[in-house]
Formats: structure tokens, sequence, C-alpha cells
């Protein structure tokens, strides 16, 4: 564990481990935590990852205003969520209405950039020490998230990534021990991380939800 009042990387993976209930329901208030300790550790960076950070902190916001509102209860996994607010037709599905900030379309984003996340504490997990962290977290970019995004914003993460440190500094700043320690955490943790995506993805799917405007 980390120090008190010091940021870890395995207290985000942590929560990811502690919304998935054993009968395949993601919990949203660990899932959230996980998210904002993802934010975190994208704000350790620097500016590199702030375009997606700061995005990621709104929408974590909408979602806690949910959760915590009056039918909080309703909020209380991602499923549940999804049942009501399709049942109440509280999400728009072709274009930008009245439910623009829906908690399912809200959630979507996130999704999407857990994918990116993921894809790349992968790449660095089994990457050698002299590896380039910025073609790795390109590559992961460019097989997940860059597919949402106007060629503005790609061109901008584009040379963002260039700014990023070496693995061993990223392995320094995730706070985990030894780099053979942050290497088996993760290689515990990522599989969580990918279930509750598939679980999502497979949700999303079945709603014809993964591309709502």
């Amino acid at each position: 564990m980390a120090a008190p009042g010091r940021f870890s990387l395995s207290e985000a993976l942590e929560s990811f481990r502690n919304c998935l209930t054993d009968d395949g329901e993601i919990l949203q208030e660990h899932y959230l935590n996980g998210w904002k300790g993802l934010v975190k550790f994208m704000n350790s960076l620097g500016t590199a990852f702030s375009f997606i950070s700061n995005d990621a902190v709104a929408k974590i916001q909408i979602l806690e205003n949910y959760r915590c509102g009056a039918n909080g209860q309703m909020y209380f996994t991602v499923q549940s969520m999804v049942k009501y607010e399709v049942d109440h037709r509280l999400v728009d599905l072709e274009k930008r209405g009245n439910h623009y900030e829906s908690g399912c379309r809200t959630l979507l984003r996130l999704h999407r950039a857990l994918k990116w996340l993921q894809l790349f504490l992968e790449k660095l997990r089994v990457a050698s020490d002299d590896s380039k962290t910025s073609v790795l977290c390109s590559e992961a970019y460019n097989d997940s998230l860059a597919n949402y995004h106007p060629w503005i914003v790609r061109k901008a993460a584009a040379i963002a990534f260039y700014m990023l440190p070496s693995r061993a500094s990223f392995f320094e700043i995730m706070n985990m021990g030894p780099s053979e320690k942050v290497v088996a955490t993760l290689g515990d943790a990522l599989p969580l991380i990918s279930k509750t995506y598939d679980i999502t993805q497979e949700l999303y799917n079945q709603h014809c939800f993964l591309d709502l405007p």
C-alpha cells in the first residue's frame, strides 16, 4: 500500500477488482472509484493525458450525481442503470436531445477510454525497459479511443504522447514497488479490467448503445 496521502495505482486496480460481483454485475461505486484512481495516475504524468482526464472527471461527476440523487438506487450497478434508463426512455439513441447527459451515454465515454488504458498498461507490462512509451501509448490509442476522436484531437494526442516518460519512470509513478511487483500486480489486475470492459461491451451491444450520439 502507498504511504498515507500518496497515490498508488494499485488502489485504483483494487477498485476495479471490487466492482465485479459473482454474478457479473458491475457496481458503480467501485467502478467510479477505480476511474478516480486512473485520473490521479494520468494527472501525475503532467499534461500528456489532460485531454482525456479532464473529460473523465466531468463524466465521473455526472454519474456520481445520478448515483447520489433521488433515483440513486437505480444506478447501483451498470446493469440497473441501463434497465432504468431504457424503461423510462432516458437515452438519446439517434441524435442529441433532452437526455444528452444520460447515465448510459456518460458511461459509454468512460468505457471507451478504459479500453485504451487497459491496452496501454498491458503494453507497458510486457514491454522491455528500453521500449518507447510514446509508441506503446500511440498504438493503444490508435486501436481504441482514436476511433471516436476528430482529427484535431488525434493530432494533439500524438504530440502529447511524445512527452511521456520512460517505462521505468512510469513504474515509479505507479508507486507499487519494484518493477517485478508492478508487472505482477498489473498481470493480476488487468484481466479484471478487461472483464469489466467485456461485460459492459456486451450489455451495450445488446441494447445497440455502442454508438450513442
